[in-house]
């Protein structure tokens, strides 16, 4: 038997933690319904609850999450170069930036209730992981990948169209979801000063709830740092450092 069916046969031996998992509501949601539903399953499958039951984080939403994070990035690119033919590059970039990042992902993924569905360990829950930005948002590139594989580019397509890229207009139009690397990056570029590196100085805690310190640097100096449950969001505030401190 497969470490897959191995992991199915635990997981739903204990129907109190999956009475409230339905996958039909979820492919609801998503307005796509699988072949495949262990893929589905999986997507949802966060490395806190995969741990607990299995001790193998492989397990988990995490490479899906990979996947997925890609396949959004090439569709939202896609449908910007299309729409917007009058935009120069770094525009574009700013814009796709802004429609794909974590806060963008997490506050869709929760207003629409995927996140109710996200199999959690029952500590990561009790503290707060289904609201938490990082997790959420990674577990809509996860499902996204998997409808990759599922139902190919197109059905992804269709996905991201209907679920983000139609809020387009509301996103980019809300000054707090600040791209605070972009606007360090150009600043730097601006000044002729290459390219900002950030380098992880430190991880805190369990493989489930990580706390990463991130430092940015230019030239060898660091110039900012910060704090975050992903190196996505610690690279973020680490930028809004270096911007507060170049003031």
């Amino acid at each position: 038997m497969s470490l897959w069916n191995n992991f199915k046969k635990l997981l739903y031996n204990n129907n109190n933690e999956t009475e409230d998992l339905c996958l039909d509501k979820v492919q609801d949601i998503i307005g796509y319904h699988f072949h495949n539903i262990d893929l589905l399953l999986l997507g949802l499958t966060h490395r806190s609850y995969s741990y607990s039951k299995t001790n193998n984080n492989l397990l988990s939403n995490e490479r899906l999450e990979f996947l997925g994070d890609s396949v959004l990035g090439l569709i939202i690119a896609e449908q910007l170069y299309n729409d917007h033919p009058d935009l120069y590059e770094g525009e574009l970039t700013k814009t796709k930036a802004l429609l794909v990042s974590e806060t963008t992902l997490a506050d869709l993924t929760i207003s629409c209730g995927l996140n109710k569905h996200i199999l959690l360990a029952p500590e990561e829950d009790r503290s707060g992981g289904r609201e938490r930005p990082s997790i959420v948002s990674d577990a809509f590139e996860s499902i996204l990948g998997a409808v990759y594989l599922d139902g190919g580019l197109d059905t992804a397509r269709d996905v991201v169209l209907r679920l983000i890229y139609v809020h387009k207009g509301k996103i980019l139009s809300d000054s707090s979801r600040r791209n605070f690397k972009g606007e360090l990056l150009e600043q730097i570029q601006a000044q002729g000063n290459g390219m900002p590196r950030y380098d992880v100085v430190s991880e805190e805690g369990p493989d489930h709830a990580k706390t990463f310190t991130v430092n940015v640097n230019i030239g060898g100096e660091v110039i900012g740092q910060g704090k975050g449950n992903s190196k996505k969001e610690a690279e973020q505030k680490a930028a809004a450092d270096a911007l507060e401190n170049k003031k």
